[in-house]
C-alpha cells in the first residue's frame, strides 16, 4: 500500500474540484485529485456541455420553419440525428483537454484515477494508495435521480448520462419530469422531429416564477410539445418497442423513455461515517464557509454542498474554498446573487428572489417594474419578442430578477452582478449601451422603475416650472 501526504486532497475532478485544484497547485499547494471515473465530472460529460449542443442543433433544424417572416423561403429541415450526436461528442472532445489529466499533471497536480473513500477522519484511500492531507475537499457533484416507480426497471430507459450516447432518433420521446433538463430536452427532440410527451407529478418548471415559465411553456406546446402536468407516474410498463407511462391521467405510450425527475449526491461510495463526516440525502452537513460541521478538515464544493446544484454554483464554491484553504481568512459563500438559466427556446433566467419570494419577505416595501421584449427595437428586428423582465426592487436596490426571452441567460448576468455588488437601479439605468441591442431590455426595466418618479411627481413638475421661469 502507497501512502502520500499533501495539502489538500480532492476527492472529484468535476467543476468544483478542478477548480480548487488548479487554483491552489499554482498558488504553491501540494495538490492530490482523485476521479474514479471522468474528468470533467458531469457538466462536460453528461450535463451542461452535450445538452447545449444539442440544443444548437435543434436551434439550426428549426430556424428554416420560420424564414417566411424574413422574407426568406421555408426550409424543411433534413435531420441526422446521428450527425447531431457526432457534433455533441466532438464539442466535448474540444473542451475535454482542458480538464484532462495532463493538463492538471502538468499544473503540478498529483492525479489518481481511482474513487477516495474515508478511511479515518485524516485519511482517504484511491486504489491501492492511502492520503494523508491536512485539508480534504469532497467535490463528488451528483447523478440522475432515478425513482423507484413500479415496472421501470423492466424497461429501456434513459438519463441525461446516457441520452447523448441514442443514435437513432426517437420517434416518440416520452421524458418523466418537467424540470429544466427535461423540458430543454423536450424541446430539442421535438426539433429535431421527434414526437414528444411531457409527464409532470406538479407543474412543469414549478420552481420557477409561473408568469415567466408560462411564456416558455406556451411556446413549447405550439412546437408541439405535449405537455402533462399533475400527472404523477404511478407504473411503467413495455411491450416490444413500446413504453407506457401510467398516470391517474391515463397512459402515455411511446418508443423511448427519458428519466429527468431530478438529481441525487454522489457521495455512496465515500464511506462518510469512517471519515466522521454527518451528512444528509441532499449532501455533507456543512456551515456557510463550506467546512464540514463534524469534521473541520473537510469541506464540500457544488452539489455535494447541499445547496443550488448548477456549474457554475461549483465553480463560485472553489473560490470561497481557496481563500480558506490557502490564505487561513474568513470565507463565505452567499446564495442571493446566484443566477440559473434554462435554455429553451426562448430562454428562463433567474437571479435572487422571485417576485413571490420578495412578497413574502419584503411586503409592502417592494417594487416590481417590467419591461416586455415587445418595446425593444432589436428584438422587434429578429423577430424575437416574445418575453418580459421582472426586476424586484426593495429600497432602490434589485433584490431578484426574472427574465423569460430571447438571450435570458446573457441579459441576467447584469443583474447578478448588480446584486452582488450591491448596486441601486440608478447604476443600470445610467448605463449606456449600444443601439440596438437586446440588453437594453435591462436599461429600460431599470426606467420603468424612475419612470413614475420623474414624470408623475408633482413635486418634480413644481421644480422644473420653477426653473423655467427664473432661467434668463
Amino acid at each position: 500500500m502507497n501512502r502520500i501526504k499533501t495539502d489538500i486532497c480532492i476527492i472529484g475532478g468535476g467543476s468544483g474540484g478542478l477548480s480548487v485544484a488548479a487554483g491552489a497547485v499554482q498558488m504553491g499547494a501540494s495538490v492530490v485529485l482523485l476521479e474514479g471515473h471522468k474528468m470533467g465530472g458531469d457538466c462536460l460529460n453528461y450535463g451542461c456541455v452535450p445538452s447545449k449542443a444539442l440544443i444548437a442543433s435543434a436551434k439550426h433544424a428549426h430556424e428554416g420553419l420560420n424564414n417566411a417572416k424574413y422574407g426568406v423561403a421555408v426550409a424543411e429541415p433534413a435531420v441526422d440525428y446521428a450527425a447531431a450526436k457526432d457534433h455533441v461528442h466532438d464539442v466535448i472532445a474540444t473542451i475535454a483537454p482542458v480538464d484532462s489529466v495532463e493538463r492538471f499533471e502538468g499544473l503540478g497536480v498529483q492525479v489518481i484515477q481511482e474513487f477516495g473513500r474515508f478511511i479515518s477522519k485524516t485519511e482517504v484511500q484511491a486504489g491501492d494508495t492511502i492520503i494523508e492531507a491536512r485539508r480534504f475537499v469532497v467535490a463528488t457533484g451528483s447523478g440522475p435521480l432515478v425513482p423507484p416507480i413500479d415496472g421501470l426497471d423492466g424497461v429501456k430507459h434513459y438519463t441525461n448520462e446516457n441520452i447523448f450516447d441514442l443514435r437513432e432518433r426517437p420517434d416518440h420521446l416520452i421524458v418523466v419530469g418537467g424540470g429544466p433538463i427535461g423540458m430543454e430536452m423536450a424541446q430539442a427532440h421535438v426539433r429535431l422531429g421527434s414526437k414528444v410527451t411531457v409527464i409532470e407529478g406538479g407543474k412543469a418548471f414549478g420552481k420557477d416564477d409561473p408568469e415567466a415559465a408560462a411564456i416558455v411553456l406556451d411556446r413549447l406546446r405550439e412546437e408541439g410539445v405535449e405537455i402533462v402536468e399533475e400527472a404523477q407516474a404511478e407504473r411503467i410498463s413495455g411491450q416490444g418497442d413500446q413504453i407506457t407511462v401510467h398516470t391517474p391521467k391515463g397512459d402515455y405510450t411511446g418508443s423511448h423513455l427519458l428519466m429527468a425527475v431530478g438529481r441525487k449526491v454522489n457521495i455512496d461510495k465515500l464511506d462518510l461515517d469512517a471519515g466522521g463526516i454527518a451528512y444528509t440525502k441532499h449532501g455533507l452537513k456543512v456551515g456557510p464557509d463550506l467546512r464540514s460541521t463534524t469534521n473541520k478538515k473537510v469541506y464540500a464544493a457544488g452539489d455535494v454542498a447541499g445547496g443550488l446544484q448548477f456549474t457554475h454554483v461549483a465553480g463560485y464554491h472553489a473560490g470561497v474554498l481557496i481563500r480558506s484553504l490557502l490564505f487561513a481568512l474568513p470565507s463565505k459563500q452567499r446564495t442571493d446573487h446566484i443566477p440559473w438559466a434554462t435554455y429553451t427556446d426562448p430562454e428562463l433566467a433567474q437571479v435572487g428572489l422571485t417576485e413571490a419570494q420578495a412578497k413574502s419577505r419584503h411586503g409592502a416595501g417592494l417594487e416590481v417594474v417590467r419591461f416586455e421584449y415587445a418595446h425593444n427595437d432589436r428584438a422587434i428586428a429578429e423577430r424575437k419578442t416574445t418575453g418580459l423582465i421582472k426586476v424586484m426592487v426593495v429600497k432602490g436596490r434589485p433584490v431578484g430578477a426574472t427574465i423569460a426571452g430571447h438571450l435570458a441567460g446573457e441579459l441576467i448576468g447584469m443583474w447578478a452582478m448588480a446584486i452582488a455588488n450591491k448596486m441601486k437601479m440608478s447604476a443600470i439605468a445610467n448605463t449606456v449601451l449600444p443601439y440596438p441591442t437586446i440588453s437594453e431590455v435591462n436599461k429600460r426595466a431599470a426606467g420603468a422603475y424612475f419612470s413614475p418618479r420623474l414624470f408623475e411627481s408633482g413635486m418634480v413638475k413644481k421644480v422644473v416650472g420653477l426653473v423655467q421661469r427664473w432661467i434668463p
